[in-house]
Parts: structure tokens; C-alpha cells; sequence
């Protein structure tokens, strides 16, 4: 926070205050009084660079997406060891609304949002890419050390044979968001928009789809229903396995770590991110 804030300052921006929005992997903070928002990260494996260029194409081809603050010059700032990036702060339109947005007008979003991402050319990593990194984490018992024997066996086995099968299918693929779920999602004056572009990668849109409210792919156009569940259990498995890793800072990531096992045992149908967020509410 006192990074961001020194930061903010020495551009110019009024601030003396940070709010905490979300505190996970990243911090993010709304700066007042000049409302920006900023999201700050440990510079060793950031890729904020990445999203940064990503961000102004995006911003070039009319995507529904996050602009960064205009007032600073469009670049990844260090300080004190972290990687610090500005944004626009959106005001939303209502607390919590965009996880409730109509189905019809979040499949328009991401529609509109592939739509503009076919027409950027950027290097990004492969979805193959992200779940070799999930693979690894289960492979490293010293990273994943409370993971058990058997569920560490379970999670390899789909993690590599689900891959194998999405890929098999010959999909058409495209530069994809990565991880659109709702946390990803504001719903502000001008319309949904979609944050956290650092998970941005190629693959079919139903990996993209995986992560979305179980109403939204019937309102988004072609979807092939049984790549959409390879998908959804693929999505799970990766999830589960990051809520594993001993360094992970997500809230009650243990308490998600063994329900998404418990779900990953039960089979197909594979449920949404959303409804397994229903469900662990419901335990509770």
C-alpha cells in the first residue's frame, strides 16, 4: 500500500488513502481522493508488463475491458520490490451487481470481447501453458505439501488426460481472457467490463466459457457443449490444485481445496465455478 501510494504521488495523483478491494495474489486499491485504482504485485514473476500492452490494443479495438488511468504514462512502476500498475477505478452501478448480470448481456460481453481479441496480435501463452504450471504445483510435494497422496494422483491424471482430449478435438482457438468469471466482471455506467487481463491466453472459447455462470453459454453463439465440459472439469482440476499450494493467500483456500476434490470425485455432470461457490456457501 505505502508502494502504490508513493507511487501515485510522485506522478502527480492527490492520494492519501488506499482501500483495500481485493487481497489475494495481488493487492488491488482504490487511491483517493483521485480514485485510481491500483493493483500491486511482488515484481518476481509478474507479468504486469504483458498486461499493460495488452490493455491499450484491447482499449484500440472497442473491447468491453478495464482502461488504464489516462492521467499516468501507460507503464509497470517499481518500488520497495513490488511491480505497481494504474487503472481507471470504476464506480459500480451497485454493490455486487456484475455477478448477478443478466446471462443474455454477460455472453454479450465476452462475445464482444473475443470479437475485439481476434483482431489483436499479441504473444501469449498457450491454455496448455497454464495448466502445465497447475501440473507442476501438484508434482512439487514441497509446494503442495498438505495435498494427499490419492487426490495428488487424481488431479494429475485429469489435469494430463483433459488436456490430451480438449486438444484432440481440433478446436478452432483464439486469444482468450483466461479467467472471466464474475470477480473478473464490473458492472459500471458504461456497461460490463472485464478486468484482470494477466491470465490472457489462446485456446478454444469454451476454456473461457468453463469459467463462466452456467446460464451464459446458452446465450453465447456455437458453442460445442461437450468441449464446454471437458472444459469445466479441466478448469476444476486447475483451480483445485492452485488452492493447494502452501503459498496461496485466497480466503478459506483449504476449505475450497477439499470441496473441489470432493466434486472432482463425484464425476460428471461438472458443475460451475458459481454453483461450486453456491454449494460451499450452502456447507457453511
Amino acid at each position: 500500500m505505502a508502494a502504490a501510494l508513493s507511487i501515485a504521488r510522485a506522478l502527480g495523483l492527490e492520494t492519501d488513502n488506499a482501500v483495500v478491494l481485493h487481497n489475494s495474489n495481488k493487492l488491488a486499491l482504490r487511491l483517493q481522493p483521485c480514485d485510481a485504482f491500483a493493483r500491486v504485485a511482488p515484481m518476481t514473476g509478474q507479468v504486469a508488463q504483458f498486461e499493460i500492452g495488452l490493455a491499450g490494443r484491447l482499449a484500440e479495438a472497442g473491447c468491453p475491458a478495464a482502461a488504464l488511468d489516462p492521467r499516468v504514462p501507460p507503464r509497470v512502476y517499481e518500488r520497495d520490490g513490488f511491480a505497481i500498475t494504474l487503472w481507471t477505478y470504476y464506480t459500480p452501478v451497485a454493490p455486487d451487481l456484475a455477478p448477478d448480470l443478466a446471462p443474455a448481456d454477460y455472453a454479450d460481453a465476452l462475445r464482444r470481447l473475443h470479437a475485439g481479441m481476434r483482431t489483436v496480435e499479441i504473444a501469449a501463452p498457450h491454455f496448455t501453458d497454464r495448466v502445465a504450471e497447475a501440473q507442476d504445483l501438484v508434482a512439487n510435494r514441497d509446494r503442495t505439501p498438505e495435498l494427499a497422496d490419492a487426490d495428488r494422483r487424481l488431479l494429475s491424471d485429469m489435469l494430463h488426460s483433459l488436456t490430451a482430449t480438449i486438444v484432440g478435438r481440433g478446436a478452432a482457438e483464439q486469444l482468450l481472457h483466461g479467467e472471466p468469471h464474475p470477480g473478473n466482471l464490473l458492472s459500471t455506467k458504461i456497461g460490463p467490463l472485464f478486468i484482470d487481463l494477466e491470465t490472457c491466453c489462446f485456446g478454444p472459447i469454451e476454456f473461457d466459457l468453463a469459467h463462466v455462470p452456467e446460464a451464459v453459454p446458452e446465450h453465447y453463439p456455437g458453442v460445442d457443449q461437450a468441449l464446454l465440459s471437458d472444459c469445466r472439469a479441466l478448469v476444476l482440476a486447475m483451480v483445485a490444485a492452485w488452492r493447494w499450494d502452501a503459498d496461496d493467500e485466497f480466503p478459506n483456500g483449504r476449505q475450497w481445496a477439499d470441496h473441489f476434490i470432493d466434486t472432482l470425485r463425484e464425476g460428471p455432470p461438472w458443475p460451475s465455478l458459481q454453483a461450486m461457490a453456491r454449494q460451499l456457501e450452502g456447507r457453511g
